[in-house]
């Protein structure tokens, strides 16, 4: 079988996160967001100018889909084959964190959890496999929406912490696509923290977020942020994850 051309799946993961931003996009956001260099993403652009599937906006500078390729979307994920590729993953990450651990999908404008680890003790927990979470109020969607999710949020309010405001989330979001993961503290449940990364598909375009759920205390530092071996943890899992979905 032939080895596919990597030029090629990058271009279309361009175009997919093109097509399924809210706005246009600039170099920087597109080449965050797909885990490349910004000189390999410039010229995957430019080239994908020249042959008319991406325009330029002349004032801005940024990127949208074509007029041929307008109502380009991405293929949705099989959910199914994705659980099952991140099962084992996800359940040794929830061994080794000693917290629960969730994998989220988006879903006609939703956050969907289709997986979830229980954390490893003899605590009360409930499954929440098909249930939904706010995106502008927990990690998972903040990861999503970063990465050119359009999903709905009508920023309701869950906490005093919360973040209700569009051009907050907004600023939130563009350091979350530069550093690679995404935080909650206490915006959706009182006394609750989440992390969170996404789950690359073939060509960088992300597909799915995975995260860990715990105690502020047990997830951040004296500082608020994670703690650096749970992030790496968390790296290392949806990193396997993202491996097997490029096999496929």
């Amino acid at each position: 079988m032939a080895r596919p051309v990597q030029s090629i799946e990058r271009a279309a993961a361009v175009l997919e996160l093109l097509s399924t931003a809210p706005a246009e996009m600039g170099v920087t956001e597109l080449a965050e967001s797909l885990g490349l260099a910004k000189s390999t993403t410039h010229g995957i652009v430019r080239t994908l100018c020249e042959v008319g599937l991406v325009e330029q906006d002349p004032g801005t500078g940024r990127y949208r889909v074509g007029r041929g390729l307008a109502e380009l979307g991405g293929a949705p994920v099989d959910v199914h084959q994705l659980r099952s590729l991140a099962a084992n993953w996800l359940d040794g990450l929830a061994v080794r964190a000693a917290e629960s651990v969730r994998l989220a999908v988006p879903e006609a404008g939703r956050v969907v959890v289709v997986h979830h680890v229980f954390r490893p003790d003899d605590s009360r927990q409930v499954l929440e496999v098909g249930t939904e979470r706010p995106a502008h109020a927990c990690a998972l969607g903040k990861v999503l929406l970063a990465n050119g999710g359009q999903l709905a949020s009508d920023f309701t309010p869950f906490t005093r912490r919360t973040v209700t405001d569009a051009r907050r989330l907004a600023t939130e979001l563009t350091a979350v696509r530069h550093r690679g993961w995404a935080v909650e503290v206490e915006e959706r449940v009182t006394g609750e923290a989440g992390v969170a990364r996404p789950v690359r598909g073939r060509g960088g375009r992300v597909v799915a977020a995975a995260g860990v759920t715990g105690t502020p205390e047990r997830l951040l530092g004296r500082d608020g942020a994670p703690h650096p071996w749970l992030l790496e943890q968390l790296a290392d899992a949806v990193r396997a994850v993202s491996a097997e979905l490029a096999r496929i």
